[in-house]
């Protein structure tokens, strides 16, 4: 009789020897596979053959209704509409900056890096004025965004972005921020506007978010200076990134990290500009909303 269950055997020595054997059917089984797909390969035969997805959280994901089809009129339409319809009409962005009341010596030191990040940004202290009062403030002088950095303990936390005059705005939890000098190999940046590349905003709510954070950027940057800034969704972590390319000969080029790097976790996107008391939430995470690992947002 052959075994294929080695947890049945209570004898510990042959337990190990079913184990054993069985590994080593398995290794042979792989090989002889592999064997085969190089053989099929080298005589082109493999070309029909699909390939298999590799399993992953991504590719085994909860079939999602609000995921965006290439070319779906309704969103195309929507989004003619929508509050960034001036940005992508030609409106050039300007940013204000500033931070939560008394930050850190460190907060400043940010500040300063992500001031190189988006181009025509300013930087206002905080100091003891109301948020509402800046946002009126930087709508009033023309300001099409306006981005506040949150710490806790003298660690930065958090961020909320809002679109001026009428929102959308964001909160996003921020975790693993990296400066510069704690990046090996740095680079510093230049004053080159920075292409921009987006990946994974695939769903009605990633769209929304892609075309917000769009529009913190120019339409024109500057091919020359190489510069670049990616926002990388994956299982609704958005990683941002600065490079520039470098290239090294005619066929090869790298990646130099300008920094800082950090991650972003989407927490809440309401309607209008920053209101904690009548604000109306387009989207609000719950920690009811954790079904499934597989289960993602934007």
């Amino acid at each position: 009789m052959v075994i294929t269950n080695p947890n049945t055997i209570k004898n510990k020595v042959k337990r190990l020897e079913v184990v054993e054997r069985l590994r080593n059917e398995k290794k042979k089984e792989k090989k002889k596979e592999r064997t085969k797909k190089k053989r099929e390969a080298e005589a082109g035969e493999d070309q029909e053959r699909p390939k298999k997805l590799p399993r992953t959280i991504e590719t085994m994901r909860e079939a999602d209704e609000t995921i965006v089809q290439p070319e779906d009129a309704e969103v195309d339409g929507d989004e003619m509409l929508d509050e960034f319809a001036d940005y992508f009409a030609g409106t050039i962005p300007k940013i204000l900056i500033t931070t939560s009341k008394k930050p850190a010596a460190g907060m400043y030191k940010f500040i300063e890096k992500m001031l190189w990040v988006f181009p025509n940004s300013y930087f206002y202290a905080r100091k003891g004025y109301d948020l509402k009062k800046i946002i009126q403030y930087a709508t009033n002088k023309g300001f099409t965004d306006i981005i506040i950095w949150h710490e806790d303990n003298k660690k930065l936390n958090s961020v909320v972005v809002s679109h001026l005059p009428s929102g959308p705005t964001a909160y996003f939890k921020v975790t693993s921020l990296k400066m510069p000098h704690e990046i090996e190999g740095h680079g510093k940046p230049t004053a080159h506007k920075p292409e921009l590349i987006l990946n994974n905003f695939n769903t009605r709510l990633g769209r929304r978010l892609g075309r917000m954070m769009a529009a913190l950027f120019p339409h024109d940057p500057n091919f020359r200076g190489r510069r670049v800034v990616t926002l990388h969704n994956q299982r609704d972590f958005i990683f941002f990134r600065h490079h520039r390319y470098v290239f090294d000969n005619d066929k090869k080029a790298r990646l130099q990290e300008l920094g800082p790097r950090f991650t972003l976790k989407l927490k809440a996107l309401q309607k209008g500009t920053f209101d904690t008391t009548t604000g109306e939430f387009e989207w609000l995470f719950k920690s009811e909303m954790n079904t499934s690992r597989k289960r993602f947002f934007v």
